[in-house]
């Protein structure tokens, strides 16, 4: 039996990743009832980690956490066997924003680590932090707040959430933070090299991104450079300008200099905790996928970190995208044998975007025609 295994990352804007690989699901099994299909969404640390990690068999249990805005939120965390994977996007990120007003100032990552402390204080020793698609610049100090962290202005009272009230930071008390994460493992998906502060850093790179003007990229990196000066004077250790260290509002610098994580390529780690490497084998046929097939993509994005994966396999690895820039040379030297973009399909982008499941699973038709 010929075995197919459907592993896309979402369509950003009108697609999950699961929704993706029904579709070609439905499309490959129409023609072809014979087949044998397995689905496995993916995602690199965005929006999405969560709903990957569900799909693949993780527990999803239900938290209740602070917004970015500092409004209730209803989240989750994914748990299997100790290990939990929580996703900022979901939890405290740009879609949580009320009305998707940025924030840009006063925006928290206090969420993230709400989640993260339900998760270990839930008894998990190991936490996967998906951080993409954050609304926040505030150094990952919210989230370390969550954890025990204390922050404190020179009167002894708790700083402000949000990039702006790092500037009033005169104490950071770290005794709670260690107690709770003695014995614990975290664990960052991260994709992204920026420093914490300066002309390549979270405020400047991103913030704009989260509604900052120039005036407010300035105090905001000002606010941060400020926020690695307590920590490092605490901490004894700078890690400002380490890789990865700007990433989502600075949440990198906080887990690298407070959290002692580790940070790892987030289509890596999120293929390790899916057991993909077991799942492939004896596939005939991988088909990927994202929104865009573009230069980006070739920088860890999904598809060709899962070709990569694939390489040792003998499957054959096709990509199904909204729309591609990329040529046929440049995708087979990453693996991709082969894509398929909807905009072949259907020229008009909105019709694309709107009707992605029916012309999804004209590419899976097609797709199986071509399996013989």
């Amino acid at each position: 039996m010929t075995r197919v295994l459907v592993v896309p990352d979402k369509f950003k804007g009108s697609l999950t990743g699961l929704e993706v690989a029904e579709a070609l699901a439905r499309g490959l099994l129409r023609t072809r009832p014979d087949l044998e299909v397995e689905t496995l969404p993916v995602a690199d640390g965005g929006d999405g980690t969560l709903d990957a990690a569900l799909a693949a068999g993780f527990e999803r249990v239900d938290v209740t956490v602070t917004g970015p805005t500092g409004r209730p939120v209803r989240t989750a965390y994914a748990h299997r066997d100790g290990t939990a994977v929580a996703e900022m996007a979901d939890a405290c990120g740009l879609s949580r924003l009320p009305g998707v007003r940025p924030a840009p100032m006063t925006a928290s990552s206090r969420g993230l680590g709400e989640v993260v402390a339900a998760a270990l204080d839930a008894g998990c020793t190991t936490v996967m932090l998906g951080i993409g698609g954050s609304a926040s610049t505030d150094g990952g100090a919210g989230m370390v707040s969550a954890l025990g962290a204390r922050l404190l202005d020179e009167s002894g009272n708790p700083v402000t959430d949000g990039g702006a009230g790092l500037a009033q930071l005169d104490t950071l008390d770290l005794t709670g933070l260690r107690r709770r994460l003695a014995g614990r493992e975290i664990v960052v998906a991260c994709d992204v090299d920026n420093p914490l502060i300066g002309p390549a850093g979270a405020a400047a790179v991103y913030g704009p991104q989260k509604g900052a003007t120039q005036d407010d990229v300035r105090a905001l990196d000002a606010a941060l450079s400020h926020w690695a000066d307590v920590v490092a004077a605490t901490t004894g250790s700078d890690l400002r300008d380490a890789t990865g260290a700007g990433a989502a509002g600075g949440v990198g610098f906080a887990a690298l200099s407070l959290l002692e994580a580790g940070l790892r390529p987030g289509i890596d780690l999120m293929l390790e905790l899916l057991d993909f490497e077991k799942r492939v084998a004896g596939a005939d046929l991988v088909v990927t996928g994202e929104g865009s097939l573009d230069a980006q993509s070739l920088h860890g994005k999904a598809p060709v970190g899962l070709a990569r994966a694939s390489r040792t396999t003998g499957a054959r690895v096709v990509a199904v995208c909204g729309r591609r820039t990329l040529d046929d040379v440049a995708l087979q030297r990453v693996g991709i044998d082969a894509a398929y973009a909807l905009t072949d399909l259907e020229p008009d982008p909105a019709v694309c975007m709107s009707d992605a499941a029916r012309l999804l699973e004209q590419v899976g038709v097609m797709l199986a025609d071509e399996l013989g």
